[in-house]
């Protein structure tokens, strides 16, 4: 599993309030990028996997979304996590 649960606590440790704060914008979008980059790799590799391709668009569009609400919320918050992330916007 590429995606363990001490992972995710380690995601939103990091990018959230806290570890427990699973809700936060900035640690779902943190996980939501982890997730579109292993996407894109494995798709690198099986180029007719579309169900693959179809969930990352998925996933681009959900964390597209919540750094639209958080650019309207807080542009400070914003700006932060787009540039840890290192986000092209």
């Amino acid at each position: 599993m590429y995606l363990s649960p001490e992972k995710k606590q380690e995601f939103f440790a990091k990018y959230g309030k806290n570890a427990q704060d699973t809700g936060s914008a900035e640690g779902q979008i943190a996980m939501f990028s982890f997730r579109i980059a292993h996407l894109t790799e494995h798709l690198k590799l099986n180029r007719k996997d579309v169900n693959t391709q179809r969930s990352l668009i998925t996933l681009v569009g959900k964390r597209r979304r919540l750094l639209d609400y958080l650019m309207r919320k807080d542009i400070e918050r914003y700006r932060a996590i787009v540039k840890d992330l290192g986000l092209r916007r």
